[in-house]
């Protein structure tokens, strides 16, 4: 209801005004919210999810919805409770159905089978303690594995429990740790590891079994499970896994492949020693075993390659797609080929790679827009698309049409003023091609000058994609005020591993010149930008940069960073991560280096003079809030106009609505009162 009634208000605005509205917070996080499809094995049917949004918590609700490939039926909802699925897929040969949901009263998400054929609810499957996630079914739809964060030496549920229980018994709460790492994003690490479990669904009563009760693996303190896949004829589990994780705080853990029978037993190692590697998955046919990985060094990045094993026997290790030089989002093994989504110069777009020659063929997206989760069955490729200006919507490519299949948000973008984002490049003083977006303002006026926000994305390994944001949309920054401008600066990703690799040892500087050289280029080809009033931030590594553009140029009218460290040695020390940070200056902070020495913002506070505000989630451990307090307490000693807002509860992201929409308020408050 209130979804129809925003738009007839925005019905109601065109009328009373002549002219579409621009996007607002409002407008952008009552958008729904659709995840990647799924396709049946026909081909002939997709499933994805679709949540739809509130303000109130509560009244929020995440469904699957059914709708087949061709488009020549409405999606309709097969789902309809509280609790919001995840992690679907369909059976191999059955119309069924499986997901994992946390569903009323449930503290941790089970697995539950939905018989489209049978109608009426989902048959619950599973009642871990513990939990499931990640599930898998095999080729013949008998055999589904899972995972579930466990104790170590917890290898039955009745275990667990009772672990559980001991442990709510014991009065003190202290956290004891031996080894690094200690915490990770927001949540502090414990004991518990990520185990594989398998169960027969053919079964009256499907029993989860933990494979991993023989596996010596588990009993290092450094193991860590990645990603696994099921062998085609069901008998064995490939997974990779380090045990080195515990070493993070002095070396790039390394991660290997592991085969284990589904009837467990110990783990054999199958890959070679070096090779970090990723994902996994097997050919349709078993003849093969395809994995991501990068050889481990002294870089501080490394793109990932793809790999063919001739399986079982994991011999004939072969490169596919050599000279590729872009990053696989995620890939689906389907027939003869391997069907991937790419990061490729601001855009996402699918190819589709040989298994057998390795050659890669460009499918389809590129010019614009963001393709990922891709889902391929009998020739029908189902995937979400995402740009600038839109929400992912699900969409399928049959015989080289495309065909729109969600097409949840379509009604209400079409009643928003939304100008379409230009690319621009700059050759920057040190001879690279920098790409940069700009987007105009809402209602834009050839006539008028607007401020410039430069707008500076975190990582550095990522990029201003064409993606639709909830963090920092442009269009809810900009409104119909700002011209915003949006710098692929180096060490963003998609323009090939040097380019994202050259950040290292010059992690501010260089970064920070393009940026403002891009700005530069900006003003002179577009003359609506007014010079005069120009502002910049942003958060996380674009909250870096924001300090380090206070500590090095009087260029902006003020400055915003969230998020953003301002003492490089002091994150070295309480990030979450650190030894990434060595390899970027050089080595260990008490060993003065020049990157420590010339690119720490804090060593230059005498040079602060911008203002500037400051926001930071209390529960942050990327970026701690002490990095925020510092920054805070130089400006307050140096009587610099600024402001400090911390948000209990929240993480490196400001996720609860109500934070969200106070956070963009303060943000555009901030520009409004020093670009005016």
């Amino acid at each position: 209801m209130k979804n129809f009634l925003l738009i007839i208000l925005f019905a109601c605005g065109f009328a009373a005004f002549g002219q579409k509205p621009a996007m607002t917070h409002e407008r952008m996080w009552m958008l729904k919210k659709i995840g990647a499809p799924a396709l049946s094995a026909s081909g002939k049917w997709v499933v994805f999810s679709r949540t739809e949004t509130s303000y109130n918590s509560d009244e929020q609700s995440t469904d699957l919805w059914l709708s087949a490939a061709d488009g020549s039926t409405e999606p309709r909802k097969i789902t309809n409770t509280k609790g919001g699925e995840e992690g679907y897929f369909w059976h191999p040969t059955a119309n069924q159905i499986f997901f994992s949901a946390k569903r009323e009263g449930d503290e941790v998400a089970q697995l539950y089978r939905l018989n489209l054929d049978f109608g009426g609810e989902a048959q619950r499957l599973t009642n871990l303690s513990t939990g499931v996630s990640g599930a898998k079914i095999s080729s013949d739809g008998k055999l589904i594995a899972f995972t579930s964060r466990v104790y170590p030496t917890a290898f039955t549920d009745s275990l667990s429990k009772k672990i559980a229980e001991d442990k709510k018994k014991i009065k003190t709460k202290a956290r004891v740790y031996t080894s690094f790492p200690i915490r990770y994003w927001d949540s502090w690490l414990d004991e518990k590891q990520t185990h594989i479990f398998v169960m027969d669904v053919t079964t009256a009563k499907p029993t989860p079994k933990n494979i991993f009760s023989q596996v010596s693996l588990v009993e290092s303190k450094g193991f860590q499970l990645g990603a696994f896949d099921i062998a085609p004829d069901g008998s064995t589990i490939v997974f990779s896994a380090t045990t080195e994780y515990n070493t993070s705080a002095y070396r790039s853990p390394t991660s290997h492949l592991y085969s284990l029978p589904v009837t467990g037993g110990e783990a054999k190692l199958v890959s070679d020693e070096t090779t970090d590697y990723g994902q996994v998955q097997f050919s349709e046919d078993g003849k093969y075993l395809m994995s991501t990985g990068h050889v481990n060094g002294n870089k501080i990045y490394y793109l990932n390659h793809l790999y063919r094993f001739a399986w079982p026997s994991m011999s004939g290790r072969t490169e596919l797609a050599v000279g590729l030089d872009r990053p696989i989002n995620d890939m689906q093994i389907s027939g003869e080929s391997i069907y991937a989504s790419i990061e490729d110069q601001g855009v996402d777009r699918a190819i589709q790679i040989s298994i057998e020659s390795g050659e890669v063929k460009p499918l389809f997206g590129g010019e614009s827009g963001s393709v990922t989760g891709l889902s391929v069955s009998n020739g029908v490729v189902a995937y979400t698309y995402q740009h600038i200006a839109a929400p992912a919507e699900v969409f399928t490519y049959v015989g080289g049409k495309r065909i729109g299949i969600s097409k949840a948000n379509d009604a209400v973008l079409a009643s928003l003023d939304l100008p379409k984002p230009e690319v621009f490049w700059t050759k920057s003083s040190r001879g690279k091609m920098i790409r940069s977006t700009i987007l105009r303002p809402a209602g834009f006026d050839a006539s008028k000058k607007y401020p410039l926000f430069v707008l500076m994305h975190g990582g550095p390994a990522i990029s201003f994609k064409d993606v639709f944001g909830s963090r920092w949309n442009p269009y809810v920054l900009g409104s119909s005020d700002y011209v915003l401008v949006m710098t692929d600066y180096t060490g963003s990703v998609g323009y090939g591993e040097k380019f994202a690799q050259d950040i290292q040892f010059d992690p501010f500087k260089g970064p920070g010149n393009e940026i403002l050289e891009a700005a530069a280029d900006a003003i002179k080809r577009y003359p609506f930008i007014d010079a005069s009033r120009q502002a910049a931030g942003g958060a996380s590594y674009g909250g870096h940069l924001a300090n380090w553009m206070q500590a090095t140029t009087s260029h902006f009218k003020c400055l915003i960073a969230h998020a953003g460290l301002v003492n490089s040695e002091v994150q070295w020390g309480t990030s979450d991560v650190i030894w990434g940070r060595e390899l970027m200056n050089g080595s260990a902070p008490w060993v003065p280096t020049k990157t420590w020495k010339e690119q720490n913002p804090m060593r230059f506070a005498a040079n602060f003079k911008t203002p500037m505000l400051l926001t930071v989630g209390e529960n942050d451990f990327r970026v701690p809030i002490n990095n925020t307090l510092e920054n805070w307490s130089i400006h307050q000693r140096l009587q610099i106009p600024s402001k400090l807002i911390v948000f209990p509860g929240e993480n490196h992201w400001i996720l609860s609505p109500d934070n969200s929409k106070f956070h963009y308020q303060e943000v555009r408050n901030w520009l409004g009162e020093y670009l005016k």
